[in-house]
């Protein structure tokens, strides 16, 4: 595997990016009157208000208890207490440098209700969504908090002192398979090209899928860097253009994010798929492709200081025959998928590290192409030895 940029310091990144401008009490407090109009009691409790240590660096996450007395009123001595334990999924204020243009909140709320509704896949029960950005400053949502272990970002799960490195190999291949049958139960959402437009074409053909997939990834990278190029993304989107599909099946629900940091799991599996704002229209592959690529990422580090990781976890191969397994459906043009993976992930990481250096969190790097922690990946791919050492067939 290629090894990842390194960095001045030859360390791991221990500390988490900023993610948040908002004071937790001014949240807390205007939960409370939000909450008490929804409900209609003018007793609603807001407490336990905070912000996750661990993952997500886009959408802003806000962790909350609401109590309110249920019907009857607070002056019944026979009523009960209504508890609700919640998570606000919040878009980042315009002052903190988003990492995206736009969150689509509804967006999420919407295709997770749907899920919910329709499928297997374990996804938190969505109680409220509010589109006045007067109530908390920014369009949010809120949903039923899940208990479960998530792999963590910071420090790589890949680093060995965690509960999934910890893990036996048998325990690691159930999280494995039922990660990809919960990805499969997503890609077969059994829902109407208008149910879903809102997210793209799903009667499209699957090259006019694809390429609106990319095109909308070509408008955000000039979004997030057109005002300074990062070279080694640009190579990457003229490598897409020369080695395109020559075929592509029909598209899918793609979550967009499918990765196991995104996953809360019990017992090895899959208890709350979590964070929906990259979800979209695309062919299978897009998600495989991208779930794969994370873990690779993750293992590059590892291995770069030194540390074992977790390898044959996620392979191409693996991933890509359970899921032939399980679907009938045998994905194609791996290393093209693997490497708008690693594309996406360069454009949005280029786009983290900008913040981190705005919130002087990181000094500025010289060259553009330091933005990207991956670059060398990257220019392994563009030459082809990436995959002639350990690709994914």
């Amino acid at each position: 595997m290629s090894e990842p940029n390194r960095r001045a310091d030859a360390e791991p990144e221990t500390t988490r990016p900023r993610t948040s401008t908002r004071d937790p009490e001014e949240l807390r407090r205007a939960l409370r009157s939000w909450l008490s109009t929804r409900t209609g009691t003018d007793h609603v409790e807001i407490s336990d208000v905070a912000i996750p240590p661990s993952n997500g660096m886009s959408s802003e996450t806000l962790l909350f208890d609401a109590r309110w007395p249920t019907a009857g009123g607070a002056e019944d001595p026979h009523g009960g207490v209504e508890v609700h334990r919640c998570v606000a999924r919040l878009a980042p204020a315009a002052d903190a440098m988003p990492i995206f243009p736009e969150y689509r909140m509804r967006d999420q709320f919407t295709i997770m209700a749907l899920i919910g509704a329709r499928t297997a896949v374990p996804v938190p029960r969505t109680l409220w969504y509010e589109s006045d950005p007067a109530v908390l400053g920014t369009e949010f949502f809120v949903m039923a908090r899940v208990e479960g272990e998530v792999p963590p970002d910071i420090l790589p799960y890949t680093f060995g002192d965690n509960w999934l490195a910890r893990a036996s190999d048998a325990d690691r291949l159930r999280l494995q398979e039922s990660t990809i049958a919960t990805l499969a139960r997503i890609h077969a959402l059994p829902a109407t090209a208008e149910e879903v437009a809102f997210l793209g074409d799903l009667s499209a053909d699957g090259d006019t899928a694809l390429r609106a997939h990319v095109d909308s990834w070509r408008a955000y990278y000039t979004w997030a860097h057109g005002e300074r190029p990062i070279p080694v993304l640009e190579k990457m989107f003229g490598w897409l253009d020369a080695h395109w599909p020559a075929a592509v099946d029909t598209p899918v629900l793609s979550w967009g994010d499918a990765r196991i940091g995104n996953i809360m799991y019990r017992d090895f599996t899959p208890a709350a798929v979590l964070d929906w704002e990259m979800a979209g229209i695309a062919p299978r592959e897009v998600d495989l492709g991208w779930m794969v690529f994370l873990h690779r990422f993750f293992q590059d580090i590892a291995e770069f200081f030194g540390l074992p990781g977790l390898p044959g976890f996620l392979s191409f191969a693996d991933v890509a025959g359970h899921y032939a397994a399980l679907t009938g459906y045998r994905p194609r043009d791996l290393e093209f998928y693997e490497a708008y993976a690693a594309l996406r992930h360069g454009i949005v990481m280029g786009r983290v590290n900008q913040r981190r250096v705005r919130f002087g969190e990181q000094e500025a790097p010289t060259d553009p192409d330091g933005l990207v922690n991956h670059a060398a990946t990257l220019e392994r791919m563009l030459d082809g030895s990436h995959w002639s050492s350990s690709g994914p067939v």
